[in-house]
């Protein structure tokens, strides 16, 4: 390999061997990742990459746009800002068997003004990877961006750039505008020394006493979040993948009349393009392409999870058309879900925030779809009566996507009928022994108890949850909590907690812990005894007397507490986790609460059947909450987007008095009951997350929360990796900043809020 050139040799020189290099190193990209035939070894090819990163090290004159090394080891790329797409990135319908896939031809042939004209179709394989959009100008990478909700996405440009199989720059004669879109992956092999790395990472963290890191679990994921790091350079080291199967925004490019030709463009300007693709003349020969590929799926080394078929004419394209999500012109076809065998452990019963009752299997740990499966789903009582699983067989298991994992069936076994058919139990497996019952003509077996603490407790943590009143800091550990605690009852009490008891049972546990690990250091000779080596003993020697504090605490709960160490200590670490200082947020954080929308809490209030879009259209069309309640079944169903089912359930929970009391009590506590009024302001912050922390000049919290949502926007009560943008005003939430900072999360002073109200824009 030729060495770099000495400091005597001029400056051209040098300049000379940096271009060279470049050629060179993008060819040897287009050999590995485009055509799959690499001539040069890993070590190599990282040789003439380290080469190259000198030469520009010493002489940074010799940096030039999209230079291999800077796909490499990139500064953080700072917040993903929304980009909205010019043109939907819509979605694929699917198809699951011969059938569909045949019904789908025929439909063609009938929508198609020429249907006597035999079609041709592109067919692909359907990457199981991330949705990507690369838009050039001028032949340079200027943005990419995911898909989102197909209208708005992320700016992950920086991120982009270092994945080696994306081109930067592009060669002489590409459109001067061009976008392109595609799949970004995680290589099969990649992901294999991902989960090695951290699995590695983790014995080193558990050996020196760190609490170890999540592990990767499957490619798509790993790809997902890989692709929205923060620091590009972390990216870069996951060894990110594409292929690019599409066109979409074109200006000054050549003039296209099929699809495959589209590819063969693409191909020659730098693009991955998959080397499976294929063209043909037939629905029979489009479902062998799909036959192939199920069979030899994990021949490849990437993910896929069906094969897409295509028409190829793009003029006939334009003819068919597309429906609000889909092309009719394409089609996905879905292989069967993965399916494993592993042995039945158990049947246990969970007990849903509705009282629904449904069995789930223990298995033995069994690697499925992507994930290790160590539970999973059995629907109902009919269903583990039809597919006759008895605890000890061997079972199928299928996972499919994000699906709940489900037990599809027993493998037929000697030992099978001679183990006992289970039997659904008859009372709720709570503290609260009620018997179950299964309503006429449902499936589906429930609790009918009201005061069921499963319920209760879900009931709860959905209530709070981000689909509803959104209250953070309110989750599912301390909403148990409270309720062994006596401080918490139902979703009225959130608004109604006794601040001062709590501060008085924290207080009172935090010194019996101290006394208890004192007395458990006494009892084991060791001074450096901790809270987890308190035993039962040492928490009867040391129970505090009756007192003011003593009788805060439930008597049953203190009784637990005396005889179960575990217990006691994650109560102990619980209450340790709300002082002065969380316990004022998490009050802050209820308080804000009283101002979410009358749909959020319609939601909140758990009524069956009535979900986020219904909740929505009958808080605008009937105005108020008590309009509402007081609504008969036919006016509720005649709202749009609601209809009959819904209505009646809505009526049936509002005629039960425990409601209407439950509902008196969140009005008296203040909650908002007023629907939204219709808007005429420009909808600039569709599909844009904006919270409010902190005093706005001009805006109380419900007005700054109104100036969102009716220009289209979102405002929750908490930031996340979903939020846009931290608006902060005066005495804004310290934990709020600290996590916008930590994710990268721009941050906007009153100035920027006006100028965001306006525009839809985030300052540069």
């Amino acid at each position: 390999m030729p060495s770099t050139p000495g400091p005597s040799d001029p400056t051209e020189t040098f300049a000379s061997r940096a271009e060279a290099l470049r050629g060179e190193i993008a060819d040897h990209n287009t050999r590995y990742h485009r055509d799959d035939a690499p001539t040069i070894t890993d070590a190599d090819y990282d040789d003439l990459v380290r080469e190259l990163r000198d030469l520009e090290e010493r002489f940074p004159e010799l940096m030039v746009a999209g230079t291999p090394t800077s796909q490499v080891g990139s500064s953080p790329s700072g917040a993903f800002a929304p980009v909205r797409h010019r043109s939907p990135m819509m979605s694929l319908d699917n198809v699951f068997s011969p059938g569909d896939l045949a019904a789908w031809g025929e439909r063609l042939v009938r929508t198609a003004s020429d249907g006597g004209e035999p079609f041709t179709f592109c067919c692909e394989l359907k990457i199981d990877g991330v949705a990507i959009s690369l838009r050039y100008e001028n032949g340079a990478l200027v943005q990419a961006a995911t898909r989102g909700d197909g209208q708005v996405g992320e700016d992950v440009t920086a991120n982009v750039r270092t994945i080696e199989s994306i081109p930067s720059v592009l060669p002489d004669g590409a459109p001067s505008v061009l976008e392109v879109r595609g799949e970004v992956y995680l290589p099969t092999s990649a992901f294999v020394r991902l989960q090695a790395t951290q699995q590695e990472e983790n014995r080193q963290r558990t050996e020196a006493g760190v609490k170890p890191r999540p592990v990767a679990v499957n490619p798509r994921n790993a790809a997902a979040g890989s692709l929205r790091q923060k620091d590009a350079s972390i990216t870069a080291r996951r060894g990110l993948s594409a292929w690019c199967y599409q066109l979409g925004e074109v200006e000054g490019g050549p003039a296209f009349t099929t699809h495959f030709d589209t590819l063969e463009h693409l191909a020659s300007w730098g693009f991955p393009v998959n080397p499976e693709i294929r063209l043909v003349g037939s629905i029979d020969e489009v479902q062998a392409f799909c036959d192939h590929w199920q069979q030899h799926r994990h021949d490849l080394d990437y993910e896929i999870d069906g094969a897409v078929a295509k028409v190829d004419d793009l003029a006939r394209r334009a003819e068919l058309g597309v429906t609000s999500r889909a092309p009719r012109w394409a089609i996905a076809y879905k292989f069967p879900p993965e399916e494993r065998t592993t042995t039945l452990v158990g049947i246990e019963v969970s007990v849903g925030r509705t009282g629904r009752v449904t069995p789930y299997a223990v298995l033995e740990p069994v690697f499925v779809g992507g994930v290790t499966v160590t539970h999973a789903t059995l629907h109902n009582e009919d269903q583990v009566k039809a597919k006759d699983v008895r605890v000890g067989d061997t079972v199928i298991v299928r996972r499919a996507g994000d699906v709940i994992p489900e037990v599809v069936g027993s493998v037929p076994g000697p030992d099978h009928d001679a183990r006992p058919v289970w039997e659904f139990p008859r009372t709720c497996p709570s503290s609260r022994p009620v018997e179950l019952v299964r309503p006429e003509g449902e499936s589906d077996i429930r609790c009918p108890d009201p005061l069921c603490p499963f319920q209760r407790s879900g009931h709860l943590e959905h209530f709070a949850g981000r689909g509803s009143m959104d209250i953070e800091g309110l989750g599912e550990q301390r909403i148990r909590l409270f309720l062994d605690l006596g401080l918490l009852a139902d979703v009225a009490g959130i608004y109604e907690i006794d601040w001062d008891r709590l501060a008085r049972i924290r207080g009172l546990v935090t010194r019996w812990a101290s006394d208890a690990t004192a007395h458990a250091q006494e009892r084991l000779g060791d001074p450096k005894a901790k809270l987890a080596e308190v035993e039962a003993a040492d928490l009867a020697a040391t129970q505090p007397a009756e007192s003011d504090a003593v009788a805060d605490l439930p008597d049953e709960y203190l009784a637990e507490l005396v005889g179960d160490p575990v217990l006691f200590k994650a109560t102990a670490d619980g209450l340790r986790g709300l002082g002065e200082e969380a316990a004022s947020s998490l009050r802050a954080a209820i308080d804000g609460s009283r101002e979410r929308p009358l749909a959020n809490l319609l939601v909140g209030l758990n009524i069956r059947h009535l979900g986020p879009s219904g909740a929505l259209a009958l808080a605008a069309a009937l105005g108020d909450l008590a309009r509402i309640a007081s609504a008969d079944s036919a006016a509720m169903a005649a709202v749009d987007g609601v209809g009959p089912v819904i209505a009646q359930s809505v009526r049936d929970w509002f005629d039960e008095p425990d409601h209407v009391a439950l509902v008196d009590r969140l009005v008296a506590a203040g909650l908002n009951t007023v629907g939204p009024e219709s808007s005429s302001e420009p909808q600039v912050l569709l599909g844009k997350a904006i919270v409010v922390s902190g005093t706005l000049e001009g805006y109380d919290r419900q007005g700054a929360e109104v100036a969102i949502t009716s220009r289209g926007g979102t405002s929750p009560g908490s930031v996340s990796k979903k939020t846009t943008a931290l608006v902060v005003g005066e005495s804004p939430g310290a934990s709020k900043v600290t996590k916008a900072e930590s994710l990268g999360i721009p941050i906007l002073d009153q100035a920027g809020f006006e100028r965001l109200l306006q525009t839809g824009e985030l300052p540069d």
